[in-house]
């Protein structure tokens, strides 16, 4: 089989050669990981076995002059520090009126080029599953935009403010990845969105709240992909199992990455609830085992989850966080991907 013929027999819920693999890591792990084996970035996804590639719009939008001790920018006018993505400096809509919601400097839509999506996407020619469309990710960015404490607040006291947010951000975002679609989506399999919705302990909001101001938003953005005959696929970290049955009533196709050690996240619960009914994509703990581990009990912890998670397809092999550290030993990483590929057969 094809990577892509792997990935697509496991999104439709069947067994295919082997589980698929899907690798996601920090820079600073991947620089370092391409360092230690002499490999270029193909090469390294080829060695980790990974069946999927991804290609993106490239931003090409005004250069905005950054506030002193900023380190980026959102499109939506939010400046953030710190390490990583960092954290917002500012709240822009924290005390705005519905009118000056409605009338804030939303982000144009030709700031992102999609004209070379499909040409990135047809260098594969066809070998692995390609993900694709606007990362999306509304929560985020309401949040960003609102302030968190804020955000729930008016959840409650002001439910038509946190709404017109909401919705200015999709739209933006659907609008996008339908100009991505229209432009590539001949070529990609995959519409991959992410938001996180969990924490350490458990949702960050319950049913009730994201029935309400999530829940139309997130189906939304699934039909869209629908609409274009793709697979659609959500990030979500941390320990969000009372939220699933939602998520599966919007539609979505796959779960990434899966955090066994969250909250409600129990992996042979999960296959048996929902296994049937959408893809887990990851699971292999990256933190106290890729992280803290051995090879050996990297090894035994890969098997231990793929026992539970790939009888009759609906899984892909992975870490439980899309961002493999810096501080990850590499050896187990490669570990973890060498007994996917050797464990992760099915009989035939």
């Amino acid at each position: 089989m094809t990577s892509r013929e792997r990935v697509l027999t496991a999104f439709a819920h069947e067994q295919a050669d082997r589980v698929p693999c899907w690798c996601g890591a920090s820079e600073e792990f991947w620089a370092k990981a391409k360092a230690e084996l002499r490999l270029d970035d193909e090469a390294l996804r080829v060695r980790f076995a990974d069946d999927f590639r991804r290609v993106y719009a490239e931003y090409k939008g005004p250069e905005f002059e950054l506030s002193k001790n900023a380190a980026s920018r959102t499109v939506f006018g939010v400046e953030r520090s710190g390490l990583g993505y960092g954290q917002p400096m500012n709240h822009p809509l924290a005390e705005a009126t519905l009118r000056e919601i409605h009338d804030y400097r939303w982000p144009d839509l030709e700031w992102m080029d999609v004209t070379q999506i499909k040409a990135e996407a047809k260098k594969y020619d066809g070998e692995f599953a390609i993900l694709g469309g606007d990362w999306s990710p509304f929560w985020h960015d309401a949040i960003d935009l609102l302030g968190m404490e804020n955000l729930y607040i008016k959840m409650y006291s002001r439910p038509e403010l946190v709404d017109a947010v909401m919705q200015h951000l999709v739209d933006y975002y659907a609008a996008v990845s339908q100009r991505i679609f229209d432009a590539a989506s001949d070529v990609i399999d995959i519409f991959f969105i992410g938001n996180d919705f969990g924490g350490q302990n458990g949702p960050l909001l319950g049913p009730t709240q994201f029935a309400q101001f999530i829940f139309p938003h997130l189906k939304r953005l699934i039909d869209l992909g629908h609409s274009y005959a793709l697979k659609v696929q959500l990030h979500c970290c941390g320990g969000f199992a009372p939220l699933i049955p939602l998520m599966v009533e919007a539609g979505l196709d796959a779960l990434h990455a899966v955090q066994p050690n969250c909250r409600g996240m129990d992996l042979q619960t999960l296959k048996s609830d929902y296994g049937d009914k959408i893809v887990f994509n990851g699971a292999i703990d990256s933190h106290h085992v890729l992280i803290e581990g051995t090879t050996e009990t990297v090894r035994a912890e890969t098997r231990a989850v793929m026992d539970i998670m790939m009888p009759g397809g609906g899984y892909v092999a992975g870490a439980s966080h899309d961002t493999i550290l810096e501080e990850t030993p590499l050896e187990n990483v490669l570990t973890m991907f060498d007994t996917v590929r050797e464990y992760g057969l099915y009989d035939k």
